[in-house]
């Protein structure tokens, strides 16, 4: 069986934050679908970890400062780094933003050893970021042994050929950032790459399928997948011109989609997926530009299209020195390494559905015509009050499949939250009204949290109706320590006669209904 590739990855640690311009030593982080995926040193001396929810992250730190992830910006702050490297090898792959990876065959031979190439990555990358942030560099066969090495390095490690196996066995399987995965082997005691290579493949490949056997091939030092990926025909390919040329982005989107929705069927026709893309473009002066983008699954044409959109935004958004000198006339998409498609499952009863596919092209044509941030969805945020629960965020910010819009079952409840069940519908103008008793005296709630009497009476807009029940009051006073988002009222659940039920609160010395039970 032929050995992984050698190969070299360069890393630019907490690069989602460093591409929103602040100083590290501040504390921010960047959330990404509800989640943090990346905070500064001065956010992580704070407790702030990837991973967490944002409102346990802002609970761990309380002048943390948030970032939406911007991935296209990413991408663009990251041409120019990539761009230094373009003189040591002409293919330097990108797997995200922040991280790329050459293969060190050529380079190695004419810069004379491994760590000669190393170290000259290191500098030109370490040139090009002028102190935004540090610059690791790993050597080991294959990417996936690479990355991790770049990730221990300081600031470069080199594993020696044949001794990636060792080098892996004592790391922990989170690693392999398959959570489902990992959760059941840690269930069962694997916790450990080495533990995960000692356990028989056909058992690995009977019990967890192909997923697992991927898993265990990276445990062993080996390639995910057997070195049987091929170059495509050249057929394969698919270019389109562009007539006048294009000097902008929005210009080049709609054609981008349509070139990757074809390239997509094409593959799709003969059974075949694409974990690797070559993005080809060629501007009125006969400039050529191409950069290769890999993805850790397989590329979907929403996949494709979006690096294609990233990496145009990084060509011609760069500085004059390396930003093309006319419009862009022609656009290629080349699928540079296949894999066979293995296919996928769509569930009977639950789970994910071929309505679901539908949906998620939909809202990507969608977005591709209207812009990114016109397809909103619902997120839960989690909060006390019916209105900060969920909030409307741009469909691109999230993961589409999988998604439920229920608490984790670990979750911990909100202290000061409302019983259940929510309302079934929030007021976007609450309602003023009027609480009175009996005596048709203003009911008020006291220093204690009490309320002054029995609610009797709603009265709203010259109309009065009696309260048959109620509940409360949950009093909640929030932010003290922030005179402008601070916020103190009390709410009441009450029934009137007409079988309606609302949710009232009092805030600054006023009733007003926010929310209603249908």
């Amino acid at each position: 069986m032929s050995a992984p590739v050698r190969t070299l990855v360069a890393w630019c640690p907490d690069w989602p934050v460093v591409a929103t311009g602040v100083d590290l030593a501040e504390p921010v982080a960047v959330v990404y679908a509800n989640r943090i995926v990346a905070a500064s040193s001065g956010a992580r001396a704070q407790g702030v970890a990837r991973g967490m929810r944002r409102r346990a992250a802002q609970g761990r730190c309380a002048t943390l400062a948030l970032h939406e992830r911007d991935e296209a910006r990413e991408a663009r702050l990251f041409e120019p780094v990539i761009a230094a490297l373009d003189d040591i090898t002409p293919r330097v792959e990108v797997i995200r933003p922040g991280t790329c990876a050459l293969v060190m065959r050529g380079p190695s031979r004419y810069f004379g050893g491994d760590a000669a190439v190393a170290g000259l990555v290191h500098e030109r990358l370490t040139e090009v970021v002028a102190g935004r942030t540090d610059i690791r560099v790993g050597v080991a066969d294959g990417p996936f042994a690479a990355e991790l090495a770049a990730r221990t390095a300081n600031p470069t490690r080199l594993v020696p050929g044949g001794d990636v196996a060792g080098f892996l066995a004592p790391m922990k399987v989170d690693v392999l950032e398959r959570p489902e995965l990992v959760d059941v082997l840690r269930r069962l005691g694997v916790c450990t790459l080495g533990a995960l290579a000692d356990l028989p493949a056909s058992d690995v490949l009977a019990r967890f399928g192909s997923d697992g056997l991927g898993a265990h091939r990276l445990a062993c030092g080996r390639d995910e997948r057997p070195p049987d990926a091929r170059r495509p025909p050249v057929d394969w390919t698919v270019s389109d011109e562009i007539d006048p040329p294009a000097d902008r982005v929005d210009r080049v989107a709609f054609l981008a989609r349509t070139l990757a929705d074809e390239l997509h069927r094409r593959l799709g026709r003969d059974g075949v997926t694409c974990v690797r893309v070559g993005i080809e473009a060629e501007t009125e002066h006969g400039e050529q530009l191409l950069r290769f983008w890999r993805h850790e699954g397989t590329l979907s044409d929403a996949a494709v299209a979006d690096r294609v959109r990233w990496q145009l935004n990084g060509w011609l958004s760069g500085s004059a020195t390396n930003r093309p000198s006319g419009g862009i006339t022609r656009l290629a998409l080349i699928p540079d390494e296949l894999i066979a498609a293995k296919g996928r499952q769509l569930g009977f009863w639950g789970g994910e559905t071929e309505v679901d596919q539908r949906a998620i092209r939909v809202a990507a044509r969608l977005q591709g015509q209207l812009g990114a941030d016109a397809v909103l969805v619902p997120e839960r945020e989690g909060g006390r009050h019916p209105d900060s629960q969920l909030r409307l965020v741009p469909a691109a910010t999230v993961e589409l499949t999988g998604r439920s819009l229920d608490p984790e079952p670990d979750a911990a409840p909100w202290p000061g939250m409302l019983p259940a069940p929510s309302p079934t519908r929030v007021l976007a103008e609450p309602i003023p009204i009027e609480v009175l008793d009996e005596c048709n005296h203003a009911v008020v709630v006291t220093g204690r949290g009490l309320l002054s009497a029995s609610p009797f009476v709603l009265a709203a807009r010259g109309k009065r109706i009696e309260v048959r029940h109620w509940a409360g009051p949950w009093p909640v006073d929030e932010r003290w320590w922030d005179p402008e988002a601070h916020t103190r009222q009390a709410r009441l659940q009450v029934v009137t006669v007409d079988g309606r039920a609302h949710l009232i609160a009092l805030a600054d010395g006023a009733w007003a209904i926010t929310a209603q039970w249908d």
